[in-house]
């Protein structure tokens, strides 16, 4: 045996020699429990199906002057992108070389769109929008896309209907898969 190996050897036996429980290593003391009232506030995803959607409704119409107010800064006054992404157009792009991933083009469901906004829009001010005024600027972003009409009621009902164009180009990992 070489003398690498042999000190190799003699380490992993000393290893071994010593009780597990010296071995454990506490783990750090940082953070603590989240309270419950947290938890409930941070506890608001959407899946595909709409379960968990709020009560509230509102059409594109609705909905245009929340998104000019608290969207167009970043996205346009019409979605075609400013400091942030586009949310409008770009159909058909996705095999093409240079492709435009938008709500109209690469978003498989509705209701992620709703999750999304709400959980994270405006960029400035996350969680600040009201239920209603989340369904409006879904609304008026789907209407953009010409997804849905201007006075298409949107809400815990319609949402997760909306027919979205790349709907079939996703798995959906929350339903059980087909069997072949």
């Amino acid at each position: 045996m070489s003398g690498r190996k042999a000190i190799l050897a003699g380490a992993i036996g000393a290893a071994l020699l010593v009780p597990a429980a010296a071995r454990a290593v506490d783990p750090p003391k940082t953070g603590r429990p989240a309270p419950a009232d947290l938890v409930k506030l941070m506890d608001i995803s959407i899946p595909p199906d709409g379960t968990g959607l709020p009560a509230g409704q509102a059409t594109a119409k609705q909905g245009q002057q929340v998104y000019l107010t608290r969207c167009a800064a970043c996205h346009g006054e019409r979605g075609e992108g400013a400091t942030n992404d586009r949310l409008v157009g770009g159909r058909g792009t996705l095999t093409d070389e240079q492709t435009f991933k938008t709500v109209g083009s690469y978003w498989p469901w509705a209701t992620t769109l709703f999750d999304y906004v709400r959980r994270a829009m405006p960029y400035n001010a996350p969680l600040s929008l009201k239920d209603e005024e989340v369904y409006g600027a879904v609304a008026y972003v789907l209407f953009l896309n010409e997804i849905v009409g201007e006075n298409d009621p949107i809400n815990a009902q319609t949402l997760p209907k909306v027919q979205m164009p790349n709907r079939d180009a996703f798995i959906n990992a929350f339903t059980e898969p087909e069997r072949r």
